[in-house]
């Protein structure tokens, strides 16, 4: 096998494309078959609006704090911490003041 080097699918901050997110940006580590990684970068009161996911996900707190909720349930998560958000249930992450960075892992079961 020969040595593979090759860009990261976005790997410039930017912002996230989806309506309802609000002072987040990501970069996408690595897209492949089975998983997708990302890091995210909150602003005060940034927010990643409430939807269920596609797959299983695991959310991990790298800097600052911030607060999540799982199927209406809300808790708060600060660096060193992790969240599991099951499939297909609803979930959300957001700051209240603070900045905050998460490593996401998502297992997915498509094609990047």
């Amino acid at each position: 096998m020969a040595l593979e080097i090759e860009q990261s699918p976005r790997p410039e901050w930017s912002s996230l494309p989806f309506e309802g997110c609000v002072g987040v940006d990501g970069k996408v580590l690595v897209r492949e078959w089975g998983f997708f990684i990302a890091l995210l970068r909150f602003q005060p009161d940034g927010t990643v609006h409430e939807h269920p996911g596609l797959n299983d996900t695991v959310v991990i707190c790298i800097e600052g704090e911030g607060w999540t909720s799982v199927a209406g349930e809300r808790g708060q998560i600060r660096a060193g911490e992790l969240v599991r958000w099951p499939k297909d249930v609803p979930h959300r992450l957001w700051t209240e003041g603070t900045e905050m960075k998460t490593l996401m892992f998502e297992q997915t079961s498509q094609a990047p």
